[in-house]
């Protein structure tokens, strides 16, 4: 999949190394620049792909992704607001399935930056009677940093919804990511001072989190850190063998090579007010482990 899109025709040359490609008619905006390639959908602006110089894809994505207008992308970063999970439909929310607006892009020897903005219109005011703004901003380099900031006056909860692609589901370790969690998938509260491992359908809200998690995969030799700001919450989660092969966007067997570790505003909601913003940010870095 990532192959396919990183070959499509250029629409539109913005910058250097900044440019406009359609899968049929969704939009995407494609980075070729010498630190990074990376790629984002203006629907959602979801962050599909980024790939420091030299490592593999960090981000992974399904090569069953429909690319449909309205529909969610399986893999990278979908943005979940103003709700978190399946309370209301659209499922986590309709700001990963709307069209997005760049407001701004710029690059130098490091890498760009982007901006987009998502402002309430008729659709949402028929799911969600609030006015709000959203800007979302991707700094993308040798490291990759996205910030969701939200105005308005209501709550909402969020999540930046990251797909890690891994090796092998059962060969990565998680750790960092706090010691009392709620068990969606038993419906129960634990705590833990191990790190995670994965044995199955995995779906997990750490509500103490550590400021970073750490995603160890020996057998790429590297160590994905996931640095959290702003967050109340950490969601872990993998769809394990049976949930996989029920969903029509997932490849047979594509659980083995994902994981989510999702910075989350989950128990303790967005609630901008007053004209000030409230926000939700996450930077990670993908480091080689030497042999």
């Amino acid at each position: 999949m990532l192959d396919k899109i990183f070959s499509l025709p250029v629409i539109e040359q913005l910058s250097p190394y900044i440019s406009q490609r359609n899968i049929g008619d969704f939009p995407l905006i494609i980075i070729s620049h010498p630190k990074v390639r990376a790629a984002i959908s203006i629907q959602g602006v979801q962050l599909i792909s980024w790939q420091p110089s030299g490592e593999k894809p960090v981000l992974w994505l399904s090569d069953n992704s429909t690319f449909s207008t309205g529909t969610a992308i399986r893999g990278g970063i979908p943005i979940c607001w103003p709700w978190f999970g399946a309370s209301s439909s659209p499922a986590h929310g309709f700001a990963r399935i709307l069209p997005w607006e760049l407001k701004a892009h710029r690059e130098n020897e490091n890498g760009v930056i982007l901006t987009l903005t998502l402002q309430d219109n008729a659709y949402t005011h028929k799911l969600w009677p609030h006015e709000f703004t959203l800007i979302a901003r991707l700094k993308l380099g040798g490291s990759c940093e996205l910030e969701l900031e939200s105005y308005g006056e209501y709550q909402a909860t969020c999540a930046l919804h990251s797909y890690f692609n891994i090796s092998d589901i059962n060969q990565i370790r998680l750790s960092g990511l706090g010691s009392h969690f709620i068990d969606t998938v038993t419906d129960q509260e634990q705590y833990t001072h191990e790190g995670v491992t994965f044995k199955g359908r995995t779906d997990r809200i750490y509500t103490e989190p550590d400021d970073f998690s750490l995603l160890r995969d020996p057998h790429w030799k590297r160590t994905i850190e996931v640095h959290h700001a702003h967050h109340s919450d950490v969601v872990c989660w993998n769809p394990g063998a049976e949930l996989s092969s029920s969903m029509k966007d997932m490849v047979p067997e594509g659980y083995k090579n994902m994981v989510c570790i999702e910075t989350a505003r989950i128990h303790r909601p967005l609630q901008p007010k007053n004209g000030s913003p409230d926000r939700l940010s996450m930077t990670i870095v993908c480091r080689k482990v030497l042999p």
